[in-house]
């Protein structure tokens, strides 16, 4: 499913930007729900705008931007969500944090087990819906990268 849609996205965002798997369908072997997560690597956004259209053309709907420069966009089948498509600049900080933090759950069963506990945890507690949801989380990846940061360094 992620290679069908990275070869359309191809076509919008043109062969010199990245395109890649995260999220927690790109992990083998962890619970996730049903939608692909996929992260565009491009020089700048240029033309936004167009961008938007031929984003609409393939069906997505673009959201707020979660930080300066990272915008994002939505689609949706049937009104249930399949797709989120994360765009940021080459160098943006999340990039790193999101392929690194994918990278360390593909390479380590105990923190893939940790994490998907947590994650279906939060699930079952959750009722403000995704904002608290990915607020609670947030401290279980920084605890993780800011361990891994420090042990690199």
């Amino acid at each position: 499913m992620f290679e069908a849609e990275r070869n359309r996205l191809e076509h919008v965002f043109g062969d010199t930007a990245r395109i890649h798997h995260v999220g927690s369908t790109a992990v083998p072997g962890l619970a996730a729900k049903p939608e692909i997560d996929l992260l565009v690597v491009v020089e700048r956004h240029d033309n936004p705008g167009e961008t938007e259209q031929r984003m609409r053309a393939l069906g997505y709907l673009r959201g707020k931007d979660l930080s300066d420069g990272h915008h994002f966009y939505r689609r949706d089948v049937d009104g249930v969500r399949t797709h989120k498509v994360h765009v940021c600049p080459a160098g943006h900080a999340r990039i790193g944090r999101m392929l690194r933090f994918r990278d360390l759950l593909r390479q380590d069963p105990d923190l893939r087990a940790r994490y998907q506990g947590l994650k279906l945890t939060l699930e079952a507690e959750n009722q403000d819906g995704i904002q608290e949801y990915l607020a609670r989380k947030a401290p279980f990846i920084d605890a993780v990268l800011g361990f891994e940061e420090t042990s690199l360094g």
